[in-house]
């Protein structure tokens, strides 16, 4: 059912679950491996299962949940932000120990400190793809850094120091006109007074 398929693709669960699949009297488990969505409209053109075999392992993108992101040390103390460089990994497992997502711990990583792969607590019966097949297990997670200034923020910045800068010079150039003045003043009035006349 056409329909039905659209909506379990709003779960999360559905990619990364074994799956039952009626055909006719018949019951199959798969898995998802791939879809193709129309480029205008909400519907499927295609959609491609997997026969799952309980004894054989399955290889399977998982999602990752990343949890206390919000007690994070290196956000709450140190007012860093959170990157994420992945949102999903490779597992390989048996079907009975496929998990519908893993959580990534965020709550003790601090300032400018990167979570790897190797930081992602397995359950078990589950590696990771890399792993079995030699990939680079320190491939970065999830990462903690101090917030870039941008461009925009640089220059506005600037123009203020430039404003506050071009204001002390008029406030000094304004007392030197004063006391230029307040001098001028006082030797007009020199000139002006009149001399006592010798007797």
């Amino acid at each position: 059912n056409h329909n039905e398929i659209m909506h379990h693709l709003e779960q999360e669960a559905f990619y990364s679950r074994v799956l039952t699949l009626k055909i006719g009297k018949t019951k199959e488990k798969v898995v998802l491996k791939d879809l193709q969505r129309h480029p205008f409209k909400r519907s499927l053109l295609h959609i491609d299962l997997q026969r799952v075999d309980k004894e054989q392992a399955l290889t399977m993108r998982i999602p990752l949940h990343f949890i206390n992101e919000e007690k994070c040390i290196g956000v709450k103390q140190d007012g860093g932000v959170i990157s994420h460089l992945m949102t999903e990994i490779e597992i390989v497992c048996l079907p009975k120990d496929l998990p519908e997502y893993l959580d990534v711990d965020m709550l003790e990583v601090g300032i400018n400190e990167t979570l790897h792969l190797t930081d992602i607590k397995l359950p078990e019966g589950v590696q990771t793809y890399s792993t079995l097949h030699g990939g680079d297990e320190a491939q970065p997670v999830v990462s903690v850094h101090i917030p870039k200034v941008s461009a925009a923020d640089e220059a506005a910045e600037a123009a203020e120091a430039a404003e506050a800068a071009e204001a002390a010079e008029g406030d000094e150039a304004a007392e030197g006109d004063d006391v230029t003045t307040e001098s001028a003043d006082a030797s007009t009035k020199e000139e002006t007074e009149p001399q006592d006349s010798e007797s």
